[in-house]
């Protein structure tokens, strides 16, 4: 078993370095009370960088992320700097480009102490997973479509190899949840196959899949209609699984539900490399501010502990990250350490404090 675990960290832009800061502390002090340890390496990227030195991902910052256990990634980009195109900077969408990371993982998960727009009863239990292929799709020519002065267009693309590889994971992980009690073992394709050929195919793919899983209730919705069922009956839910821009889509909805994007983490992953990072933007209008909302990075550091806890079969790791979530969820539920955008005052240094201090004592 592994003990050493190599990190690239991209702090990216805005407020990111001030979320970043705090969750590789929160990092460090638990792997001093554990039997693993962190080599934290900082990466160049994002819009800044862009803006200063004319490249948004250095190949340099590339390789580390290659050679890393695992990649956190804060929130990128700057509404003021763009490429000459016009759109905005993402070294995001190319580290999922390079190292194939096709399974963007977005969980929902509403507990107490959250902002919802919902109005719930005790027995409407939302918390569900959204997976979102995040290599082809409509992002299939981000950068190179084709503009005329008289017409656009974007190519979505959708393959075989990896659609399945997509729903192998999507199976998984919705076995995984059932085996934990967190899921009721069902899993629901997303699409709009009664359009587009090519949702048809991606639908065909999905239940040539689902006939090797019979202990997996999979059935299909349209994304118009879970647009509506995400804000009418979001209890239903276990894991769904779509296509790279609905998943872009929805998984901000879904962070609505909980709140808001401040309470959003997320994962993008491959075969071989994960990166981790919050769902929200860099949010140049609080930048040096000190009062922007950790909790998103922090959820997503936990994601990436038990995800390298799994990969590793480290107990330790799998232990600390459901732990780290278990505070996150407690400090929120508390109440006394709460950000502006979720209703308190506390500072971007008091909150991240709060859960250090909350998990250190579990």
């Amino acid at each position: 078993m592994q003990n050493a675990y190599k990190i690239a960290v991209f702090e990216g832009d805005g407020i990111g370095p001030e979320i970043t800061a705090p969750t590789v502390e929160i990092l460090r002090a638990l792997s001093e009370r554990a039997a693993y340890d962190f080599d934290f390496i900082p990466c160049a990227a994002g819009a800044a960088h862009y803006a200063q030195f004319g490249e948004s991902l250095p190949e340099a910052s590339m390789t580390q992320a290659q050679s890393a256990d695992a990649i956190l990634l804060s929130a990128m980009g700057l509404p003021s700097v763009r490429y000459r195109d016009g759109t905005e900077i993402s070294p995001q969408i190319e580290l999922r480009k390079k190292l194939d990371l096709f399974a963007g993982v977005r969980p929902v998960r509403i507990f107490p102490g959250l902002n919802t727009p919902l109005k719930l009863t005790p027995d409407q239990e939302v918390d569900f997973v959204l997976i979102r292929e995040s290599t082809e799709g409509l992002f299939h020519t981000q950068g190179c479509g084709e503009v005329t002065q008289d017409e656009a267009r974007e190519t979505l693309l959708i393959t075989r190899e990896t659609s399945e590889k997509l729903f192998r994971f999507a199976f998984d992980l919705t076995k995984s949840r059932k085996a934990s009690g967190r899921g009721k073992g069902r899993l629901t394709c997303v699409d709009k196959a009664n359009v587009f050929r090519a949702f048809a195919f991606f639908r065909a793919l999905f239940d040539a899949e689902a006939a090797k899983h019979g202990d997996v209730q999979a059935d299909h919705a349209y994304v118009d209609a879970t647009a509506l069922w995400f804000v009418l009956k979001p209890w239903e839910f276990d894991v769904l699984v779509t296509e790279n821009m609905f998943g872009d889509i929805l998984s901000d909805l879904g962070a609505g539900l909980m709140g808001g994007l401040g309470v959003a983490p997320s994962a993008d992953i491959g075969l071989d490399h994960a990166v981790f990072q919050p769902c929200h933007g860099s949010a140049p209008d609080i930048a040096g501010q000190g009062v922007a909302n950790p909790m998103a990075m922090i959820l997503s550091a936990a994601m990436m502990l038990v995800w390298l806890g799994e990969r590793h079969d480290c107990a330790a790791l799998k232990r600390d990250g459901s732990q780290l979530q278990a505070a996150v969820e407690a400090v929120i539920g508390a109440g006394h350490h709460l950000t502006a955008d979720m209703g308190g005052v506390a500072s971007t240094a008091e909150a991240a404090r709060a859960v250090l201090n909350s998990v250190l004592k579990q």
